[in-house]
């Protein structure tokens, strides 16, 4: 492994074969996620193709001049012309290994796997999640100096990492941003000593013999497992959502209503979870409309009178977006009437969407543990599953409320239960 700086680009790089190119910072969550993957992608394509590093701050001009925005950033060259598409942010080694593949022949590519060796880690708790709940169980575990290993196929702070601001967190005067909180508890994990595998293609889990199967290579076996893979927001896949999710776009009202005082609000969905936030966001804006595809709500009756009786808002029936977009600092829904197929646009300061959530239990494998009607993992008070040694903490569980607090206190309790039975 090799690094360089601007001046040597022309040497090693355009005139260097075949190159990857990895642009990176310091004080960067991804770039440090990325490190081990890279070292070890080099060892075994290192003799094929050259692996170089470069620091982004430090040579800005050269990253402006190759469209390098953000780090880490991955550029591969093969004699002197850059090829294939540039990855950055949480790169997975898949992602690497495909372009890899790529830059060499079949018989190449054949030669490189058959030298790939499995590897078999041992640990005492495996935290399957590194939102707030999976980070808290790893801060407990890791000060409690039991082996602890934190897989994600993202990067630490879940839904969290995407939320605009947090407000109601104890211990801090100021609101937020989401993705600082998450970095401040993951370093706060990081310093007690676990270890940390995000970015991480989860080939399988096997919840019965506590196996745990990454990037198709390295299978992690331990005592016990914590399951803290989260929920998902429904998304309707419209053009924009993706985009503008976290900039316009939110799926959390106690997270983000407040910063709406005065303002006009869309509201996306018509179950009790809608209509429950739809209230919920009156406290602050001045004005919400709430989309809805069907001719009725489908809210229990109590919530649908309490949002007959609110003055501030409206209901457009039988109506779905189309897609989303930003002009200034103004939301452009489009919508369209599902009678009349008519389509217009809708503005406002800020759309949120409220069409449910489901578990992230796919990722399981196919002995999961007990779960209630709605997909939900049961628990009882000390966070344990209908499985022996296998624990769920936070917004995969069935609980009441699903918030940055109760899902510390899930994983504070798990991670204290197994401290005392290890």
């Amino acid at each position: 492994m090799k690094e360089i700086n601007a001046t040597y680009f022309q040497q090693e790089v355009l005139n260097g074969g075949k190159v990857i190119l990895d642009f990176y910072s310091t004080e960067c969550p991804p770039c440090e996620a990325l490190a081990p993957k890279f070292d070890a992608m080099a060892e075994l394509y290192g003799h094929k193709i050259k692996f170089l590093k470069i620091f982004r701050q430090g040579n800005r001009e050269l990253a402006t001049e190759l469209g390098v925005s953000s780090s880490p950033t991955l550029l591969f060259f093969e004699n002197g012309k850059q090829i294939l598409d540039t990855i950055s942010g949480g790169i997975k080694k898949s992602e690497i290994v495909e372009r890899l593949d790529q830059m060499l022949t079949t018989e190449e590519v054949a030669a490189i796997k058959a030298n790939q060796k499995p590897i078999i880690s041992e640990y005492d708790v495996a935290i399957l999640g590194g939102g707030p709940a999976g980070l808290t169980a790893g801060i407990y575990l890791g000060q409690a100096k039991l082996k602890t290993v934190l897989i994600d196929p993202a990067l630490p702070g879940g839904y969290m990492g995407i939320t605009h601001q947090v407000s109601n967190y104890p211990g801090f005067t100021e609101p937020q941003p989401g993705y600082m909180l998450a970095h401040y508890m993951s370093e706060q994990a990081k310093h007690t000593g676990i270890d940390f595998k995000v970015a991480v293609d989860i080939t399988s889990v096997d919840l019965l013999k506590k196996e745990i199967v990454i990037d198709q290579l390295e299978t992690i076996r331990a005592k016990k497992i914590i399951i803290a893979t989260g929920t998902t927001p429904n998304t309707m896949n419209a053009p924009g959502e993706r985009e503008y999710k976290g900039k316009g776009i939110s799926y959390c009202a106690t997270c983000d209503a407040k910063y709406f005082v005065d303002k006009e609000v869309t509201v996306i969905g018509g179950g009790n979870s809608a209509v429950e936030e739809a209230l919920f966001i009156t406290k602050f804006a001045r004005k919400v409309t709430i989309i809805h595809q069907f001719a009725k709500l489908t809210a229990n009756q109590a919530a649908i009178e309490q949002l007959q009786a609110n003055d501030k808002i409206t209901v457009l029936y039988e109506h779905e977006p189309r897609g989303f977009e930003k002009r200034g600092n103004t939301m452009i829904t489009t919508i369209e009437n599902l009678k009349t197929k008519e389509i217009k646009e809708l503005e406002s300061d800020g759309v949120f969407v409220f069409i449910g959530f489901k578990s992230n239990v796919a990722v399981l494998g196919n002995h999961l543990p007990e779960m209630n009607d709605w997909g939900y993992i049961v628990v009882d008070e000390d966070m344990k599953t209908s499985i022996p040694d296998v624990f769920a903490i936070g917004d995969i569980i069935s609980k009441k409320y699903r918030q940055i607090t109760t899902a510390v206190a899930d994983g504070t309790i798990a991670a204290i239960t197994i401290s005392k039975e290890l």
